[in-house]
């Protein structure tokens, strides 16, 4: 990604602003994030303030605003289309199973699902519209949204700033870090998911040797 950070320096603040706001704003709601992860321009945001074409603060608000607004997009993509999309989808790339596990994952998780994917690129672009999808309420995704969207843009818009000149060593860490924590989440998943259907086999066996009460006659 560092001929987009590079690109992204040349321009002038308002168009370094501009990107900052549009990039994570797109991630989710129309899964940029697949091919460009946000927090590159908000990296360079905290650069471009450092280097004083920008506020921080300024560099800041927008990487919140962008976070927010695209993360709530996703979520209302989610929710009037999701299942229509998803159902569309051949099996053979998405299982009706795999659909139906991430569902019931993020009912289990509530908003701590939000704050998590958050801080993991291929979560942002898909977590959002799995909350439409899945029927949580948007008063809970909205607090958790906020929350998750403000600690990670000022986040990502100090390192930057602190960074400096230093930004290209923070970009690869900062996305090396974010595709470890995917795999954290994926397994720790994997794992819940493991558990629930070990003890819904052994309360099922149980239920199978049960005796079944006998009839008296009347």
């Amino acid at each position: 990604m560092s001929w987009i950070s590079d690109h992204l320096l040349a321009l002038n603040g308002t168009l370094v602003l501009l990107a900052v706001f549009l990039l994570p704003a797109l991630e989710s709601s129309v899964f940029l994030g697949f091919l460009i992860p946000g927090e590159t321009a908000v990296v360079i945001g905290g650069v471009t303030a450092y280097n004083g074409k920008n506020a921080l603060w300024v560099v800041m608000a927008v990487a919140i605003a962008g976070a927010v607004i695209g993360d709530s997009i996703g979520y209302a993509v989610g929710k009037r289309w999701g299942d229509r999309l998803l159902n569309r989808i051949p099996a053979r790339l998405i299982k009706p199973a795999h659909v139906r596990q991430s569902k019931d994952l993020i009912q289990r998780l509530g908003g701590r699902a939000v704050f998590a994917g958050r801080f993991a690129a291929a979560l942002r672009a898909l977590v959002p519209g799995l909350c439409g999808v899945s029927g949580m309420r948007y008063r809970t995704f909205a607090v958790w949204n906020v929350l998750g969207g403000g600690v990670w843009a000022v986040g990502f818009v100090l390192l930057g700033y602190f960074a400096g000149a230093g930004w290209h060593r923070v970009e690869h860490y900062a996305s090396v870090a974010s595709w470890v924590l995917v795999g954290v989440i994926v397994v720790a998943a994997a794992g819940l998911l493991l558990l629930k259907h070990r003890a819904e086999k052994r309360a099922a066996a149980r239920f199978d040797q049960e005796p079944t009460p006998e009839r008296t006659p009347a």
